[in-house]
């Protein structure tokens, strides 16, 4: 059987990991996962109570290809509310995960041999995505000196080293670095793309787990960035896949196109209960609290275990760190550290190929108690 190229990018070792951590896991063994960003808490409440009324109902089907109206209409509501921005429902479009909201902004935006700007380190299915299409990632690393953040600066110099960049996708808060990048740095980049031609992505799904800094979206500063968020995260809806783009109108249509052929709509069910998730801010902020403390604990725990925090912890909810005071591959590290003490972390090759053998990313995501006895156990075995 001849295979197509695309099954070649590399593997989400982050996914990797948590399928060794379950195995052993359903083996009895006491794992903790701080591997992936999954969330602790269930889906809010009320979630819950309209995906329970509409099970009893039973008439679960199809939507419109961008989503129900009504949910998109709460979504603009959201942003009139959070963020004080007009969004118009119809440039609003339901996504199954914010998974979908990346194959459809890259399909829609992007041609085979096009150059896209990311982070180093970055998220991982950027690159890997991207590179399934045929995309160029041009990867800017991102340090002390430029803020964790990709700046107009960056990207000039990347445009002279590798020639055009025909996008930009910026996270923030980030996976794996947790920068926030303020208003000010995000306005001077969604000018710098606009008035450079660049089609500008700005990955929010992290939006509400900020705790240092401004959290702003890409809105604020016009209509033409293409913005991504979800509900898996500080919704705590991952397994529901749901997720959501504002476009700007002229990419209505082509997302619609191409989301018609490749999903026909997302589970109605998952739209239905993320529609009341949207009036749960009040349980949500709870369990923002509980992701405060664990970050807290981190803070102080893992560089007295000798592992040097790499990037400001200031949103999302992982800790990256520096481990090279032990090896030299993380990987390797990932591997005997969770057979040595069932704690389950990634290691940095997912989100930097160049230098990732040196750093890891822990989640902090779970219980605290989890969190604190990780941390414990992880000193005994260094010690």
């Amino acid at each position: 059987m001849k295979l197509s190229r695309r099954g070649a990018v590399e593997p989400f070792h982050a996914m990797d990991v948590l399928a060794e951590a379950t195995k052993r896991r359903a083996a009895g063994r006491p794992v903790i996962s701080m591997a992936v960003g999954q969330p602790v808490h269930p889906a809010p409440q009320a979630a819950r109570g309209a995906a329970r009324r509409a099970l009893e109902i039973g008439r679960i089907g199809y939507t419109d290809a961008l989503g129900l109206l009504s949910l998109r209409r709460a979504i603009s509501d959201f942003y009139k509310r959070h963020h004080g921005v007009s969004v118009d429902p119809g440039r609003i479009a339901i996504t199954t995960g914010s998974s979908a909201g990346f194959n459809l902004a890259f399909l829609a935006l992007f041609d085979a041999g096009d150059r896209v700007a990311i982070a180093r380190p970055g998220y991982p299915a950027y690159r890997n995505i991207l590179a399934a299409l045929g995309i160029e990632t041009v990867e800017i690393e991102v340090n002390a000196e430029n803020g964790f953040t990709l700046t107009p600066a960056a990207l000039e110099a990347a445009v002279a080293a590798h020639g055009r960049i025909d996008g930009v996708l910026l996270a923030s808060p980030a996976n794996p670095t947790g920068t926030v990048t303020g208003r000010a740095n995000l306005a001077a980049l969604s000018a710098y793309c606009r008035d450079n031609g660049i089609a500008f992505i700005s990955d929010e799904i992290y939006h509400g787990l900020t705790f240092v800094g401004e959290e702003a979206t890409a809105l604020e500063f016009g209509d033409d960035a293409v913005i991504i968020n979800s509900f898996s995260k500080y919704y705590c809806m991952t397994g529901w896949r749901i997720g959501w783009m504002v476009l700007p109108e002229a990419l209505v249509r082509p997302v619609e196109r191409i989301a018609q052929s490749l999903y026909i709509s997302a589970p109605e069910l998952s739209q239905i209960a993320a529609e009341a998730a949207l009036g749960a801010e009040a349980e949500l902020n709870v369990y923002r609290d509980a992701y405060k403390a664990n970050r807290d604990l981190l803070v102080k725990r893992l560089p007295e275990l000798g592992f040097a925090i790499a990037s400001p912890m200031d949103g999302a909810f992982y800790a990256y760190v520096d481990v090279s005071r032990f090896t030299n591959d993380s990987m390797a590290f990932a591997r005997r550290m969770l057979a040595e003490t069932d704690v389950a972390a990634t290691p940095g090759a997912d989100f930097d190929p160049q230098d990732g053998h040196h750093t890891m990313r822990f989640s902090y995501a779970g219980a605290y108690e989890e969190m604190s006895e990780a941390v414990d156990r992880l000193a005994r075995w260094l010690a």
